[in-house]
């Protein structure tokens, strides 16, 4: 009795071991591949998502239907034009190319590396130049922009209207000298009058000529500028080579020196006001 009742008692452990062990053996083959212990899941996509719609873009050219659509396209077309030639337009055909050039070589005869950094010495030259073409920028506005705007003249002749006060500076700079009109003129084969006017000398001449006209003029204040510097670096070596000192670099002894005669002479005002009188007499 005893017997049967130990078989039937380990029959019943043997059942109990089997069923539990059929689960884990179908969620091992089930989660085959993944980590030891990991949990159990499924992922469903959601039936609701749909796909992402992108817009067909095209481009199409069409006739215009009045003449006002054609003077706008034109309008348009050169706004951008004269945004992407503003900063050449900017920097030639102003005083803003002598200004610039004048303040970098005061940088460098007071042997400054670092101050004061070069896009503030653009931003000086730029306020400086929108100060002493502010009339000729006036009148570009009055004649051409504001009456183009109001739809009073057309756009040739707002540009003949724009173009002729900014002839009128140029011309007006090179009044005392003439010699790179002459030389453009001799290339462009132009027979020039012994009295020339601004009518007689087209734009393409002119604009090349008061260019050059510039770039002579700010190298010679630049020249001026820097004689007085440069004798104090002659003054500062000859000293240094007398007391034995070779090996010091001049320039870091005269630059302190020269820093202080700039500020002692006030030398950004005289230099400002010069600079000034020499774009309006």
């Amino acid at each position: 009795m005893k017997a049967r009742t130990a078989k039937i008692f380990l029959l019943a452990i043997f059942s109990s071991l089997l069923l539990s062990v059929m689960p884990l053996s179908a969620q091992s083959r089930q989660n085959q591949g993944f980590p030891q212990n990991s949990a159990q899941g499924t992922t469903e996509q959601n039936g609701n998502i749909t796909q992402p719609l992108i817009p067909n873009i095209s481009v199409q050219v069409t006739e215009p239907q009045s003449g006002r659509e054609v003077a706008f396209s034109v309008r348009l077309l050169l706004l951008l034009t004269v945004l992407t030639l503003a900063p050449s337009i900017l920097i030639l055909l102003t005083c803003f190319l002598r200004f610039s050039i004048v303040l970098d070589f005061i940088k460098r005869a007071l042997s400054l590396q670092q101050v004061p950094p070069t896009a503030v010495l653009n931003g000086i030259a730029f306020f400086m130049t929108l100060f002493a073409m502010w009339p000729t920028f006036s009148d570009i506005y009055n004649k051409a922009y504001k009456p183009l705007s109001d739809g009073e003249i057309g756009i040739e002749e707002a540009y003949a209207e724009a173009e002729s006060p900014l002839r009128l500076f140029m011309f007006s700079q090179m009044a005392e000298d003439d010699s790179y009109i002459v030389m453009f003129m001799d290339m462009a084969n132009i027979t020039l009058p012994e009295e020339p006017t601004l009518a007689d000398i087209p734009t393409y001449v002119l604009i090349p000529s008061y260019i050059l006209h510039e770039l002579t003029v700010a190298f010679k204040i630049g020249v001026l500028l820097y004689i007085p510097f440069i004798i104090i670096d002659m003054v500062v070596a000859s000293v240094l080579m007398a007391m034995g000192m070779m090996m010091l670099p001049p320039v870091q002894i005269s630059m302190p020196f020269k820093l202080i005669l700039f500020v002692l002479v006030d030398g950004w005002g005289l230099l400002t006001q010069q600079l000034f009188t020499s774009v309006l007499p």
